[in-house]
């Protein structure tokens, strides 16, 4: 196995932190960090879109108080792992296929290091997305925690068949590659001020998110290609019509969510019968990066669901 950069210092997490490459099966490199000591289980910490490993280094730490060991990844096309476009902030993928290559490798490597069993999900935005899918394929995880799940992109009604062609037809012109409206190569956190951000609504961890793109603007990402809006609508789009896994899960939801689209989280709970909506008034989009008292809640609701489900 090949060691791979982690900047211990901007991530603020717990000690003992082993980061490596490893490679998909279609040869595409990506970042996993583990962290071993909770005898719990292993929870595998899923990102969302335009994040880094260094982002959950204080999450790692709360699910290591609450006795599980951890494992997260730079998808493919963010972090450090492979980018696929000669523009590096572009977030770009032909298919969300490729995001369960990348959580396949994950898998294995957990398996290959002896990380504890039982395996559970956390998965926050785009992360949800691709962890509603695994859970659907039948991956081996005892139960799941969903932080602001993506089952749905958040755009005007209008502008949903408009989006739908256009990126439809950017394939037949060549145009894949190039960022989908409204968004370009600037990081979301360097660009906008604190005040009516839409990420969090705590100063500390809008710094913490801030300093690490600032220091290592390598890790950061700008807006999404073509190629990949038109991969999430359809995947969003095939996951709303299959029913929810039979797997028990709890979904945090801020009542200020502004980055993904709620109806589709909302029609997603209501028909899973072994899963709960938690909503959190005032939070925004990024639970995990929200006050301490919300993301304390977080970590508590999160961890009595994995304990009620090790057995």
């Amino acid at each position: 196995m090949n060691e791979a950069p982690f900047f211990a210092e901007l991530a603020d997490g717990p000690p003992g932190a082993v980061t490596l490459w490893l490679h998909a099966v279609d040869s595409v490199r990506i970042r996993i960090t583990r962290w071993i000591g909770g005898t719990k289980g292993t929870v595998v910490l899923l990102p969302g879109r335009t994040e880094s490993i260094e982002k959950y280094g204080r999450a790692a730490g709360d699910l290591m108080l609450r006795g599980y060991s951890v494992i997260t990844v730079d998808w493919r096309g963010q972090g450090l792992a492979d980018r696929a476009l000669a523009d590096p902030m572009s977030g770009h993928v032909d298919d969300f296929a490729e995001y369960q290559a990348d959580l396949d490798a994950v898998l294995a490597e957990a398996d290959r290091a002896g990380m504890p069993e039982p395996r559970f999900l956390l998965a926050h935005s785009m992360g949800g997305c691709i962890g509603l899918r695994a859970l659907i394929r039948g991956l081996p995880f005892r139960a799941a925690a969903f932080s602001a799940p993506m089952w749905g992109i958040s755009m005007a009604a209008w502008l949903r068949p408009v989006a739908q062609v256009v990126t439809a037809m950017s394939g037949l012109f060549g145009m894949q590659h190039r960022y989908a409206p409204g968004t370009g190569p600037k990081t979301y956190v360097l660009d906008v001020p604190f005040e009516g951000n839409v990420l969090t609504t705590d100063l500390d961890m809008w710094q913490y998110m801030r300093a690490q793109a600032q220091t290592h603007p390598e890790l950061s990402l700008g807006g999404p290609s073509l190629a990949w809006l038109r991969a999430a609508l359809r995947e969003c789009g095939a996951l709303s019509v299959l029913p929810a896994p039979m797997v028990p899960a709890v979904c945090a939801l801020g009542t200020q969510e502004k980055v993904v689209d709620i109806g589709p989280v909302h029609l997603r709970m209501a028909g899973w019968g072994m899963g709960q909506l938690d909503l959190y008034p005032g939070a925004e989009h990024e639970i995990l990066m929200e006050s301490a008292s919300t993301r304390k809640r977080f970590f508590d609701r999160t961890a009595a669901l994995f304990d009620a489900n090790r057995g």
